[in-house]
């Protein structure tokens, strides 16, 4: 088992990767580096093993599928990720870490880069109000204090390393990767870091809206997965009041004349109801079924926890 293992998911990222692993090897000389290349076709790997790398490939395209292989592969004390586009300081690495292997550290760290120089920095607006109404959304339908969902430079313990469940295959990773942190009452700590935009000539693979939409459809999804009470709550309560707009007026009719002139409406109000009603109590179902998967998870956390002190004591 490594101390540290530094995490690099590339794809085409040759202007960069050499620098980015000889920076970060300089700020934690202790540390393993990995680079999981993926897929490139500008020689990445090669000038990532130049530098000093371990270099190896995930085949299927995505960073969610890089990230998977990544978590399943390596084993350490501590793990620091970071993209290979050189946009990350090296220099907060040692407080990332640290974080992390102290007593009663961090599961997950949050290189912060929203609270830096991220909005000086970065050029494209949309991405701006992408990361801000993210963050918004998580923080405000979660109850968390996540300062940055969306970014790339993270340590994680070995805990959540091994309990952590990769469902996504793309960018969305990072926003199911808080969610998970909050919704399993993980201990979250957020660094702040500076942020520079990628060097002239280095492009991003990040779309900004077909991405965009991919990561709300993500929130909206784990949402209904980790919140299934207020999910399909807000659900029964909204065809609830469908139901009720259109019976009401039918209602009035009735008292005033003792006529139901509008028998379609009538029956239409009613199965909305009924609707109300069916995701009211699916509501209630999946919360008990929610709860009883947590406790699911604190057990494996435990064996994973054992596993890792055996491991780590050499035993």
């Amino acid at each position: 088992m490594d101390k540290i293992a530094v995490l690099i998911p590339c794809y085409n990222e040759s202007r960069t990767i050499e620098k980015v692993v000889r920076d970060i090897s300089a700020a934690l000389p202790e540390a393993v580096v990995y680079v999981y290349d993926n897929n490139s076709t500008d020689g990445t790997g090669d000038l990532a093993r130049a530098a000093g790398a371990v270099v190896r490939r995930e085949r299927r395209q995505g960073k969610g599928n890089v990230i998977r292989r990544m978590f399943r592969e390596v084993d350490a004390r501590c793990y620091l990720m970071l993209d290979g586009d050189d946009t990350y300081p090296a220099a907060s690495a040692p407080e990332m870490v640290q974080c992390v292997l102290k007593h009663a550290g961090a599961d997950m760290v949050v290189g912060d880069r929203l609270s830096s120089t991220y909005f000086q920095e970065n050029k494209r607006p949309f991405h701006n109000f992408g990361n801000s109404l993210v963050r918004a959304s998580i923080n405000c339908l979660f109850h968390s204090d996540i300062k940055d969902i969306m970014t790339g430079y993270r340590a994680f313990s070995y805990q959540f390393v091994k309990t952590f469940p990769v469902l996504s295959s793309g960018f969305e990773i990072e926003t199911e990767m808080s969610i998970h942190a909050v919704d399993k009452k993980m201990y979250v700590e957020n660094v702040v870091v500076d942020y520079r935009d990628r060097p002239e000539g280095s492009e991003s693979k990040l779309n900004t809206y077909s991405d965009g939409i991919k990561v709300l459809m993500t929130i909206l999804r784990l949402f209904r997965l980790y919140r299934p009470f207020r999910f399909f709550g807000l659900l029964a309560l909204l065809l609830a009041l469908i139901s009720l707009v259109l019976f009401l007026p039918i209602f009035v009719t009735y008292l005033q004349t003792g006529l139901v002139p509008r028998f379609p409406t009538l029956i239409v109000s009613g199965f909305a109801m009924l609707a109300a009603m069916v995701s009211l109590f699916s509501g209630l179902l999946l919360d008990n079924l929610r709860q009883k998967d947590c406790r699911d998870f604190e057990f494996k956390l435990q064996q994973v926890y054992s596993q890792f002190m055996r491991e780590a004591d050499g035993r």
